[in-house]
């Protein structure tokens, strides 16, 4: 923190306003450039200490190793494990000092974005606050020269204009004016200019940092985060925080910057990257965030796609993954509405509860439940058997049948003063065992049992042909996407949830395409975890929902502080591409655009299949020589696309997307609407507007997703007859 009288930074004429900010910006760069040397020095002295240590561990391993099959090789392996111990450490030291060295080159190269100056209430002048990346503090004096975005202090630059201001710290709420608000363009160590943003300002700032070209990856907002997006990067108090935002409105960004916020919190808010886990829809997306939070100075987190973690649930059983499922809803049009249906029913509401009496079933029908006898004696009577099965429900069948291990091996044996082996443990549990998968199958092939757990339910009309469809999957190798998550529920409902014990926060991202049985599997599986979870209802792909979707899930959870934000602005699109987006949806959300102009979205139609890839070839040439980074070419399936690549490749030089990819966004591009999702380009070729490709209501929201996916240019192309939703 400085003051005004110490900076010297006070009202005044522009050039000397400039001189002051030049002078600041050199002697934070000099401050950094100083503990820059100091820290390449110490690393120079670490580095030394780490090939003295290793020579040291190599003369000693061999005599060490040779001495572990003596009777001293307790001793030995003591010593060993004394000499490699401080390697480790002095390498931890090493790899700790190297991360503040590449921290403090991002300072040198640009130091902060933002100034402020504040007037507390209690005192009698304004003090100066510059915001950057990460802080920088001269660890002499103790003097702030750069607060960190997530300080509190920082929170008054994103939320207020000049005037009353407060921001909230550890101590309570701050109050006080804000008698400045500055931004600065440094580029290169070198800062070429700055301005005093009032709100008109800063939106000229923010409209010419969108007017820009996409980056290959998602990038840090920390320059530009509006206000609703500050409040949901900075809500400590929310379990689960929902946010409804439009295509466009930084869903993601927010998520992400929370994540870096999180772990930038002390006290009990304290995350580490081992404690947060990001649940991306597809590997595509994954690799296109992936620099968000090391990019924020922080170490990246973990992330996972849903199909994962339904592995990872299910003993890595092969499972159809949710793409090819997608794939085969979009493309099969004889039986899109039995696969719709299926997924429906079985991740639903209706079925869990059917599933929750299946479980009930399993002790008096799968399991022989009998007397426990030891050596011709009666140990523990059936009755009692039953009681300790069939009572607490709540408790998972598991470890219902462990705690009657425990209460064999404690209340009987102990009073015989006897142990029992496993194997002996394992013969008196020998009614136990049963398979999970088998008790799934049979629900669906033994029907009068079906119909008998469902009785009293509302079952969809089809659930016959249902039923039908789901046995002659069974003898497939891969199990279904629809089933997978059922059988994975059944496996925490029976097993308990014994995986991601650290996690702590949970990020949900394309929420709107998750089912209550999805949320249901995260609830087990988090049940200590609070949870950010990012959905737009108006882009699903195989359902429509409505705002109260977002109830359900509230109520599934069923946490204290739950909260909803909703963002209706779009920062992505221009005027003209979000109000031709506009025309497919489902609902009238309330969608604003932050008023960026540009050109009118085009339709082309061919005649045929050549006209058409002349006229994609000529769109695709004709925004390379715009100077667009990014060309997306977007189609409804992976099957429409495979056949486009094949005929562009030899003119074009363009990349087809498949789910494992994990390529940087930066040249031409063509993919499914699904592996579109959450991704952005300069421009966007939608080539497969046919009639014959999108004539049912639900093919709205896969135009409105195609279209939104476009920052500057929207080209429609169809051959033939054009889709009746244009």
């Amino acid at each position: 923190m400085l003051t005004s009288n110490e900076s010297e930074l006070k009202m005044g004429k522009k050039e000397d306003q400039l001189n002051l900010e030049i002078k600041q910006f050199n002697k934070t760069t000099d401050l950094a450039k100083a503990q820059l040397l100091d820290a390449q020095k110490q690393n120079e002295a670490n580095m030394a200490a780490i090939k003295e240590a290793q020579q040291e561990v190599r003369e000693n391993t061999a005599h060490n190793i040779g001495n572990l099959w003596n009777s001293d090789s307790y001793e030995a392996l003591i010593e060993l494990s004394q000499t490699i111990n401080p390697v480790n450490q002095k390498l931890a030291d090493y790899e700790a000092v190297e991360k503040n060295i590449e921290r403090l080159k991002r300072i040198i190269d640009n130091p902060y974005f933002a100034r402020i100056d504040f007037q507390f209430s209690d005192q009698d002048h304004a003090d100066t606050f510059y915001l950057g990346q990460s802080s920088l503090k001269d660890e002499d004096t103790y003097k702030m020269y750069v607060f960190d975005w997530r300080s509190p202090i920082a929170s008054v630059f994103y939320r207020f204009s000049p005037g009353p201001a407060h921001y909230d710290a550890p101590v309570g709420r701050v109050e006080g004016e804000l008698s400045l608000k500055r931004q600065y363009e440094i580029k290169d160590g070198k800062l070429s200019y700055f301005f005093d943003a009032d709100v008109q300002v800063l939106d000229d700032f923010l409209r010419n940092l969108l007017s820009q070209n996409t980056a290959s990856k998602m990038k840090t907002i920390i320059r530009s985060i509006q206000k609703e997006q500050d409040v949901a990067i900075r809500d400590l108090t929310s379990s689960v925080l929902i946010i409804q935002g439009v295509a466009g409105s930084g869903k993601t960004s927010i998520a992400l910057h929370r994540a870096a916020y999180l772990m930038y919190q002390g006290l009990t808010h304290k995350l580490h990257a081992r404690n947060i886990l990001i649940i991306s829809p597809n590997k595509v997306f994954e690799h296109y965030i992936s620099s968000v939070i090391p990019d924020l100075d922080e170490e990246n987190v973990v992330t996972s796609v849903f199909d994962e973690i339904l592995s990872l649930i299910l003993d890595k059983k092969k499972i159809e993954p949710k793409f090819a499922f997608l794939e085969k809803l979009l493309s099969d049009h004889e039986n899109r509405e039995l696969l719709r249906s299926s997924l429906s029913f079985k991740s639903s509401e209706i079925f869990m509860r059917i599933l929750d009496r299946l479980i009930q079933q399993i002790p008096e029908k799968w399991m022989k439940i009998k007397e426990i006898r030891f050596k011709k004696e009666c140990i523990v009577p059936k009755k009692e058997v039953q009681r300790r099965l069939f009572e607490n429900h709540d408790t998972p069948l598991r470890t219902r049948l462990k705690y009657l291990e425990e209460f064999i091996d404690d209340t009987i044996f102990e009073r015989r003063n006897f142990h029992p082996n496993e194997q002996l443990m394992k013969t008196l549990m020998s009614f136990s065992e049963f398979n999970i998968q088998t008790i799934y199958q049979n629900l669906f092939k033994d029907t009068k049992n079906f119909y008998q757990l469902a009785d009293g339910l509302d079952l969809p009309t089809n659930i016959d042909e249902l039923i039908k469809n789901t046995c002659i999957g069974f003898s497939k190798p891969t199990l279904a996407y629809d089933d997978a998550a059922a059988l994975a529920y059944l496996y925490l409902k029976i097993n308990g949830a014994h995986e991601y014990q650290e996690i702590r926060q949970v990020i949900v991202d394309e929420a709107q395409d998750y089912y209550p049985i999805h949320f249901e599997i995260m609830n087990l599986l988090f049940k200590k975890a609070k949870l950010t979870i990012l959905g737009d209802i108006s882009q699903t792909i195989e359902k429509n929902e409505g705002l109260d979707f977002y109830h359900q899930i509230e109520q599934i959870f069923n946490r204290k502080n739950t909260s909803l934000a909703t963002m209706n602005k779009s920062y992505r699109c221009t005027n003209e591409i979000l109000d031709f987006a506009a025309k497919f949806l489902h609902q009238q959300i309330a969608i604003e655009s932050f008023n960026r102009q540009g050109e009118k979205p085009q339709i082309s139609i061919a005649a045929d299949a050549q006209e058409l890839e002349k006229l994609l070839l000529t769109e695709s040439q004709l925004c390379l020589k715009k100077g667009y980074h990014s060309i997306g070419l977007i189609c409804k399936t992976q099957k429409n696309a495979q056949i486009l690549y094949e005929t562009l490749k030899p003119s074009l030089d363009l990349h087809l997307i498949k789910d494992e990819m994990d390529t940087d966004l930066n040249g031409i591009f063509i993919m499914p609407i699904y592996l579109s999702k959450g991704l952005e380009f300069d421009a966007v070729l939608v080539c497969d507007a046919s009639a014959e490709n999108y004539s049912d209501s639900e093919d709205k929201s896969l135009l409105y997703i195609a279209c939104t996916r476009a920052l500057h240019r929207l080209h429609i192309f169809a051959q033939g007859k054009l889709s009746p939703h244009f």
